[in-house]
């Protein structure tokens, strides 16, 4: 029977060299390859009675012919057909588009069964399609296929109904038995039938749900095929620390630690005594508390003897690093340093010396730590902030700056769980998921423009206070195309209402770095009060005095980055406000703007984004990682994720798998994929 899989689809009746030119287009080579041609949808035709039928509602009705139909022409190559038809009991119009040869096909007295929209104040059923005669087939559900060419759907259908035929029971079962009975999932033949030509829809929804976990577990196993040879490759460095010492450590916190906190902090300890090297990824929502999770795997490091290194994306981003970690380190006798483009060559080729020497534990900095001449001693354990904002060739530098030492990458950007472990499957992932207590939650208001009136009102006050805010703009400069406000209009604005009684700043990212980093200096420093801005401050930039943020045109930015923008302020002991001043158009803007207001879990506004946009559009299309899935689909199916994962873990980890004949196909598949000669899964 794999033979017949092999042959060409020309093999099939009907299928001449036009034809398999156009399927060649769809991929479509082989038999095999047209029955894994999935339809998108189904459409229903059943049979319904119109007086159950809602308006607007596609329905399938059985009826007789009535009127001779009527044409009229509506312009070149254009044309409406309509007759009158009796369903049941029911008088009623139908009408066709473009489809003049009816007019010589249909006569009085005639049985068609007709499919369309149900016009019910009309009467009328406005047609998609057309059979003669009665409805004497048992396909309640047609699949719906995404063809190119000339190929109508059903001639496609034909072509698929005779392969399904000639294979017939002969296909091969790809799933283990025991999955197939733990999960009640279809067989391979009953779930094909399934997804092509369902018996009603539940057969559909259960060949779907064979399917999407097969796809799903497919992906999982080349994942953790991946991950357990570069474990077994990948020797890292034992990172024996001294559990008395970090106790005594993490007791010299002034502040208790979250749950969550303690439980990522076990993770990345039970990591660094592993003989492989870490590779994981902390996830943690603003203010969630991953400095000082990254501050014990330092002192863990280092308490074994070995150096840690942090890299930050910006100069301001590091010096604040450095000041928080050397406020807990210093006193304790541990030496940190922070190098960054501004060192001086004196103090640089010092510290430098010092770092070779082992004389400082911990180096911090930006880019400036992957300069050839950046040595260590005995780099243990490496840390990457931010890290989305880094190239891997970058990462791979620091990394390679030490013989196989931990990496640890962190990210304040929350990544729903079904796509941090597919987008970034082959790391281990960690997730702060909840905020330290006391901390107050972030007062956000959607505003219409009107409004702005009462917006100034409100950050006057708060500047009042001695307070310093943000206001955010989607555009540099003005823009014909988009009626949005803009950074160098709103900086003037501003700078004119409040002349003489605030400092007004501007920031945006066609400035040099180097007016960046001042504009943002001085802003952190107080000197100004106001700081209008494009989304270039989205990045972990602490200002504790900063307590308002008003965002124009909030319905031009995602959830994920409204949230990323909200999160500047609230960092201090103080109230903090986000004004979203917007008036969106569409239903998905008013529903981020609601969804803004309700919550300040990153976490939930990241799923309500991913259901937003889908998984394309969260990562962006050029994302790695993120497979197409025929039948699978990640917003809805996370659930069957995590249980694929679960499972593709405990085969790649059983020597039965790699040994017992129930596992011949799933291996075979991960042989093809390359994933067991090292190559990529994306």
């Amino acid at each position: 029977m794999t033979n017949v899989l092999a042959e060409s689809v020309t093999s099939l009746k009907g299928i001449g060299k036009e034809t398999a030119e156009h399927l060649t287009e769809m991929g479509i080579y082989t038999v095999q390859d047209l029955i894994w041609t999935f339809p998108y949808r189904h459409e229903d035709q059943r049979l319904k009675d119109l007086a159950e039928t809602p308006h607007n509602e596609k329905v399938t009705i059985e009826a007789r012919v009535e009127s001779v139909p009527s044409v009229l022409y509506l312009g070149k190559n254009k044309s409406r057909i309509q007759f009158t038809v009796l369903a049941g009991r029911h008088l009623v119009k139908v009408v066709f588009f473009n489809q003049n040869y009816l007019r010589t096909k249909l006569v009085p007295e005639m049985i068609v069964t007709v499919s369309g929209k149900w016009d019910r104040g009309r009467q009328v059923i406005n047609g998609t399609s057309i059979k003669f005669g009665p409805k004497t087939d048992n396909t309640d559900f047609e699949p719906v296929y995404s063809l190119k060419g000339s190929i109508h759907q059903n001639k496609f259908r034909k072509y698929m109904r005779q392969a399904l035929n000639i294979v017939g029971e002969d296909f091969i079962e790809t799933l283990p038995q025991y999955l197939l009975e733990q999960y009640k999932l279809l067989p391979i033949v009953d779930a094909l039938e399934g997804v092509h030509f369902p018996k009603d829809a539940n057969h559909a929804k259960q060949a779907r749900r064979r399917f999407v976990y097969e796809e799903l577990l497919h992906f999982q196993l080349r994942i953790q095929a991946l991950r357990k040879m570069r474990k077994d490759q990948d020797k890292g460095t034992i990172i024996q620390y001294d559990l008395q010492k970090l106790r005594d450590f993490i007791a010299t916190i002034p502040f208790q630690l979250t749950n969550a906190q303690k439980r990522v902090v076990n993770e990345i300890c039970k990591d660094l005594k592993e003989p492989h090297r870490m590779n994981r990824l902390l996830q943690g929502d603003v203010g969630s508390g991953k400095t000082i999770v990254a501050a014990i795997g330092l002192y863990a490091a280092v308490s074994a003897g070995f150096q840690g290194a942090l890299m930050a994306p910006t100069e301001i981003l590091a010096e604040q690093h450095a000041q928080v970690l050397m406020n807990w380190f210093t006193p304790i006798g541990i030496r940190v340093a922070l190098l960054s483009g501004s060192t001086k060559t004196k103090e640089r080729k010092q510290l430098l010396e010092q770092l070779h020497n082992g004389e400082i534990d911990i180096l911090i900095g930006t880019h400036a730590l992957i300069q050839p001449d950046v040595i260590f001693s005995n780099l243990g354990f490496v840390i990457t902030d931010e890290q989305h904002r880094f190239g891997v060739e970058q990462r791979r530098i620091l990394r390679d700056k030490g013989m196989n030492p931990d990496v640890l990458f962190m990210t304040a950007t929350p990544i729903p769980r079904t796509l941090a472990i597919t987008a970034f499957g082959e790391m281990d992932v960690s997730i702060i998921d909840e905020l330290p207590a006391g901390r107050k939650e972030i007062e956000t208001h959607w505003l219409k423009k009107e409004q702005l009136n009462s917006v100034l009102s409100k950050m006057d006050l708060e500047l009042k206070k001695g307070r310093q805010a943000y206001v955010i703009c989607p555009l540099i400069e003005e823009s014909e195309k988009l009626d949005v406000q803009n950074a160098v209009e709103v900086f003037e604005q501003l700078a004119t209402i409040f002349h003489g009684r605030y400092k007004v700043g501007l920031m945006h990212g066609r400035l040099h770095p180097d007016e960046k980093e001042s504009v943002m200096r001085a802003f952190t420093e107080g000197k100004i009060d106001v700081l209008v801005s494009t989304t270039v401050v989205e990045v972990g930039v602490n200002v504790p005095n900063a307590s308002f943020m008003a965002i124009y045109d909030a319905d031009r930015f995602g959830l994920a980055q409204l949230h990323q923008l909200r999160g500047r302020v609230g960092r201090g002991e103080h109230q903090s406000y986000c004004i979203l001043l917007a008036d969106p158009k569409s239903d998905e803007g008013k529903e981020r703007m609601i969804s803004m207001t309700e919550t300040n879990d990153g976490f939930r506004l990241a799923e309500k984004d991913l259901e937003l946009r889908g998984p394309g559009d969260f990562f962006g299309k050029k994302q790695s990682g993120l497979p197409d899935f025929k039948m699978a689909d990640l917003v809805h199916d996370y659930r069957t994720l995590e249980v694929a994962r679960q499972d593709a873990e405990k085969l790649i980890y059983d020597d039965a798998f790699w040994q017992h004949a129930d596992y011949r196909y799933l291996r075979e598949m991960l042989e093809e994929s390359g994933v067991l000669n090292g190559e990529r899964i994306d």
